[in-house]
């Protein structure tokens, strides 16, 4: 997953990249413009680490978390604007959004509802852009009526509106045909509200969760500053920090979970001798786009799925056999809907 990290100047956005990342960004209005900090996290998931117990592997390897942090040229700063062209270029790559809105006193007072409008509007504005070239040119071509254009056209309509896409209704074979445009406004979207430290530990204020509520999006509260402290601390020292805060999780473990509820993911976990791992898969994949997740040979020559519940294969000690024994091991077909924590194991022909 490849999330973009985005915001207006001042929000924090490097701040919160290097939180979320553990890396060491330069930040601030010094730091270079036009320039992209790229950091990729693992997923922590406490069933991979039960299972390397269990299994003790050659290898373990957790989902991971693409980070991308772009800061705007000199031009879009000073026009006070979230995006440019080489920004939007970056961007459009990304699975989704993770928008960064000042919660503190700067300057000027803090307004992360109309930031997070702003940023909608440039969204919107940039799609409508793109919609209207496509429709224009599929006019010129006579392919308005075909099941294409007549997409665009309802894209380039309801953003006329000034509504994102995320809105729209589309079915997922509809964002399939649109997922050429990359439209901005289509992406998934989380709100991260940077506060002082005075404000570490309380939740989203009401006006700006239902303003997220209504854009589609989930929205979180976060210190920048302090998380930034958080990550660079070790492992043992983390939790001991988090609580005298008073706060039960990082920054990072809540973006992580929250992240994968709005984006619909889960994971479906493999183990052995060899490796034990985390897959990354949406939520409702059957088991033949599940197998192709670990490789298009897997998906192609499919027989069965062999599947095991994670607190069954726990339960039985990490024993295939005893989970058979307890009648929990279950064979599958093609169209089996994965479900979360399923340890499965995919028999094909080569």
């Amino acid at each position: 997953m490849r999330v973009g990290i985005v915001g207006f100047p001042g929000a924090g956005k490097t701040s919160v990249f290097n939180a979320l990342t553990g890396l060491a960004a330069e930040t601030g209005y010094g730091a270079a413009r036009g320039r992209v900090n790229i950091g990729v996290i693992k997923v922590p998931d406490a069933r991979v680490d039960k299972l390397a117990e269990l299994c003790e592997p050659k290898k373990v390897t957790f989902a991971e978390i693409s980070f991308v942090d772009y800061a705007a040229a000199a031009e879009a700063q000073v026009a006070g604007a979230a995006l440019d062209a080489k920004g939007l270029q970056e961007l459009r790559g990304c699975d989704a959004f993770a928008l960064v809105l000042r919660g503190f006193e700067s300057d000027r007072p803090a307004n992360p509802a109309g930031e997070l409008r702003g940023f909608e509007e440039e969204c919107i504005l940039n799609d409508l852009a793109a919609a209207e070239k496509r429709a224009e040119r599929m006019g010129k071509e006579g392919k308005a009526d075909t099941r294409e254009g007549k997409l665009v056209t309802r894209a380039k309509e309801w953003l006329d509106a000034t509504k994102p896409l995320r809105h729209a209704g589309l079915t997922a074979e509809e964002k399939g045909l649109l997922s050429g445009f990359q439209f901005l406004s289509l992406k998934p979207l989380l709100v991260l509200l940077n506060v002082p430290e005075s404000d570490v530990g309380k939740p989203v204020p009401a006006a700006l969760a239902e303003a997220a509520r209504a854009a589609g999006a989930s929205a979180l509260a976060l210190c920048a500053k302090v998380e930034m402290e958080i990550a660079e601390l070790p492992a043992a020292e983390q939790k001991a920090f988090l609580a005298e805060l008073g706060i039960s999780e990082s920054a990072r473990d809540l973006f992580v979970r929250t992240a994968y509820a709005q984006l619909g993911l889960m994971s479906f976990l493999t183990a052995g001798p060899d490796e034990c791992r985390a897959w990354t898969i949406p939520v409702g994949t059957i088991a033949l786009k599940a197998a192709g997740k670990i490789h298009s040979d897997i998906e192609r020559g499919f027989i069965r799925a062999e599947v095991m519940r994670f607190d069954d294969y726990v339960a039985a000690g990490g024993s295939e056999a005893k989970v058979k024994e307890a009648g929990h091991f279950k064979v599958e077909g093609k169209d089996y809907v994965i479900q979360d924590g399923d340890i499965v194991h995919f028999r094909f022909n080569v």
